[in-house]
């Protein structure tokens, strides 16, 4: 855990219950300074009156309100940390402070005068939390290594959060790997009560936050006008720092407008551009450039050395905390920034699931539609009807994930979750992974339209935002950056999931939102700062030869971590040997993805 708080340290024993007789809890910490870098920061941090004591991961961007409305209730700080703030918000307010905290965290708050602990973890799931819950004993952190460490947990397998790590290239919450461990879920709160040795956890986690219901929108100038303020606002809150603030930048408009907001408030704001050049051939350093100089913002491009890519890869994946296929970019690039001495890095992550960034905002209620209507034609022609339709419209890679689910769940949530999976049934199954694992509902996964909280009466944007939300971006970007990033003791920050904003833009109708271009609602929102032809960019992104690594200078890892997974039992070991060979003869027999997922998982058991 050091990499995630190189600065400081710290560990206290606190008596729960009543009694010092009684069992105790162990709070550990390490401090990545961001906030008051004084020792008045150090966590645990304790409350001298009350003897509160929290641990807290993440940032609390509203904490300058908060105090002023603790002080006028009589609070008294030592610290100008954000930490503190929370801390006594806690203690005035009980669990609902968390109703008023705007952040991303994940804390551990000590309540004294009751010996209990409430544990709690944002509403988006920026930060992580990894809980294990066992009948004399509870087990936390931000790691599922730190939990593994403390020797309390054991390490027997989750065959489901195995198979949904197949299923969709990262494992689905609030699952891991091993049985033992969970995610805890994001917007809620949960307090541990020791005064009952066989039962420690009291009662299941209180969801706090859910999406908001779409509500009737202002005009569409308002609209734009309300995105636009509440934009700069976010951007406001999330540069406030005491160590140097850098933005992401990409030829993107998500990081585009960030950057032109973060210039607006800080004019010596740096903006980073990771260079493939050396290593892809192209990238987008040139229109990275072109966007600074409009901004008037310090550019800095910083080029990835081809031949140091062996050496990242395998470091990506022996810090792999929970095996995915979606963050070895983010590694390189957080490597490199942190390189620069960034601290603090500004991303455009969210704004493609409020604003309406993938294919699927177009697909799934096209497809939900179409798989409605095949619900009539006989059982035995429907896989048959879904390929011919699929190949029609040029989307025969379709077929396979939408197959399944003919009989099953066809609702737009349904959908646009099938249209996120790696590997279908039938190839999960010939994994020798029971399919029901990997299916829509049940215990592995809950039913898609659960995911998403309120219905949505038949809104199709909306319905893909929340599926997106709470799935991809909640489970293997938001997971995966935030891992990725703090291996290398760097903050990412998240603009585009300020609560408010997601508030406000998750409560507008989908038709507001839609138009002829992707993330139509930002591009009008943020136009006025940049030329109309930076703002009609399409969506842009960055991708690295992975395929031809595993099957060139990797290809010895890759073949370490695939004969680890073949000698499992709870796979079939031949099929993965199978896949995994049919790609390194034929680079066109399947995207590299596939192998991709064998390959981390049997890097992640090893």
């Amino acid at each position: 855990m050091v990499h995630r708080g190189p600065d400081d340290e710290g560990y206290e024993e606190l008596p729960l219950g009543h009694g010092d007789a009684g069992p105790v809890a162990g709070f550990g910490f390490r401090r990545l300074s961001i906030l008051d870098l004084s020792p008045a920061g150090h966590q645990p941090m304790f409350d001298e009156k009350t003897r509160d004591c929290l641990i807290f991961n993440g940032e609390i961007y509203n904490f300058r309100a908060l105090r002023a409305e603790l002080q006028c209730a009589g609070a008294v700080f030592r610290s100008t940390s954000d930490t503190e703030v929370l801390l006594k918000a806690l203690h005035t307010w009980g669990e609902r402070a968390v109703e008023k905290v705007h952040g991303m965290y994940a804390f551990a708050f000590y309540h004294a005068a009751s010996g209990r602990i409430l544990l709690g973890r944002d509403p988006l799931g920026i930060k992580p939390l990894y809980v294990a819950a066992l009948p004399d004993r509870l087990v936390f952190a931000s790691e599922i290594r730190a939990v593994l460490a403390s020797g309390l947990v054991g390490r027997d397998l989750d065959l489901g959060g195995i198979s949904g790590m197949l299923a969709y290239g990262a494992v689905q919450a609030p699952r891991t790997v091993y049985r033992d461990i969970r995610s805890f879920p994001a917007g809620h709160v949960q307090w541990i009560d020791s005064s009952d040795a066989a039962a420690p956890v009291a009662g299941p986690p209180r969801r706090f936050w859910n999406f908001p219901l779409a509500a009737h929108a202002d005009d569409e100038p308002r609209v734009v006008r309300k995105v636009h303020d509440m934009l700069h606002d976010a951007v406001l809150r999330h540069l406030v720092a005491d160590v140097p603030v850098g933005v992401f930048l990409s030829a993107g408009i998500d990081s585009t407008v960030i950057a032109s907001f973060a210039r607006e408030y800080t004019p010596q704001v740096t903006a980073f551009t990771v260079g493939f050049g050396s290593v892809h051939g192209e990238d987008e350093v040139a229109l990275a450039a072109e966007t600074a100089r409009a901004l008037g913002v310090k550019h800095v491009s910083v080029e990835l050395d081809a031949d140091n890519m062996p050496q990242k890869w395998h470091d990506w994946l022996a810090g792999m905390d929970s095996p995915s296929i979606d963050g070895f970019n983010t590694y390189v690039v957080s490597s490199r920034l942190a390189a620069e001495g960034v601290v603090v890095g500004l991303s455009g992550l969210g704004a493609d699931e409020l604003f309406g960034g993938y294919p699927t905002f177009t697909r799934a209620p096209r497809w939900s539609a179409l798989l409605r209507g095949l619900r009539f034609v006989p059982r035995g022609l429907r896989r048959s009807a879904v390929a011919a339709v699929g190949s029609a419209a040029g989307s025969p890679a379709l077929v396979g994930k939408l197959a399944d689910l003919v009989a099953g769940d066809t609702s737009v949530a349904g959908v646009a979750l099938a249209l996120r999976r790696s590997l279908s049934d039938a190839r999960i199954r010939a994994m020798g992974l029971a399919p029901d694992r990997v299916g829509l509902a049940g215990d592995y996964l809950e039913p898609a339209g659960a995911r998403i909280g309120p219905a949505l009466d038949g809104d199709g944007f909306n319905t893909v935002a929340r599926m997106e939300a709470t799935h991809y971006m909640r489970d293997t970007l938001l997971r995966d950056t935030d891992a990725v990033s703090m291996r290398h003791s760097l903050e990412v920050r998240v603009p585009f999931l300020d609560l408010p904003l997601v508030d406000y833009v998750s409560a507008l109708p989908g038709h507001v939102k839609r138009g002829q271009a992707s993330k139509a609602l930002l591009r009008k929102a943020g136009g006025g700062v940049l030329s109309s032809r930076i703002m009609r960019r399409p969506k842009t992104g960055f991708t690295l030869p992975i395929g031809e690594w595993m099957r060139g200078p990797m290809r010895e890892p890759c073949d370490a971590a695939i004969s680890t997974l073949a000698g499992q039992s709870f796979i079939d070991g031949a099929e993965v040997r199978r896949t995994w060979q049919a790609f390194v003869a034929d680079e066109r027999a399947m995207h590299w993805s596939r192998p991709l997922s064998l390959v981390v998982l049997g890097t992640c058991l090893g």
